[in-house]
């Protein structure tokens, strides 16, 4: 199972405890924000693309959206989201669960600069009732990320004052 995967990969780094798991599923971004108690732009959404018949991760914030004008700029393709069926195989982790932590090996991962305005962010963990909560900079230790990308749009406009 994917969160046995991820729980494994934290227990390295001694973060297996900050895993968040509820009652109820955090599958969508707005199912996530109810359990975790947070605004839905401080969810990080996984995003998985085709891109050259490679699969590639876009980690965002919860209430930006894929802007296909920036995305075909940044790969040079016109944005594919993975098929459902596929993303176990290539990513190794099951829709609603996805996130950028023990993925496989051939997986790039990005993240996106509409997490950037937040102090702390909630990606899954591997389920779909799962998160754990991240500051930024552990968002790039831990993600093994290739890149900042900057392909999504709407999230400006809702942009959080940090305390």
């Amino acid at each position: 199972m994917s969160i046995e995967k991820v729980k494994a990969y934290f227990r390295r780094f001694n973060m297996e405890d900050r895993i968040l798991e509820f009652p109820v599923s955090s599958a969508t971004v707005e199912l996530a924000a109810q359990a975790v108690g947070c605004e839905p732009g401080r969810i990080v959404k996984t995003l998985s693309f085709l891109v050259d018949g490679k699969a590639i991760l876009i980690a965002a914030a919860g209430d930006a959206k894929v802007d296909n004008a920036k995305y075909k700029h940044r790969f040079g393709v016109k944005a594919k989201m993975l098929a459902h069926d596929d993303a176990p195989v290539m990513i190794g982790h099951q829709v609603g669960g996805v996130c950028p932590f023990a993925v496989n090996e051939d997986v790039a991962v990005y993240l996106d600069v509409s997490i950037k305005r937040f102090d702390m962010v909630y990606p899954a963990a591997g389920s779909g009732n799962s998160a754990i909560g991240l500051t930024i900079e552990e968002m790039e230790r831990y993600s093994g990320f290739s890149d900042w990308v900057d392909v999504c749009k709407n999230w400006q406009s809702t942009q959080s004052a940090e305390p």
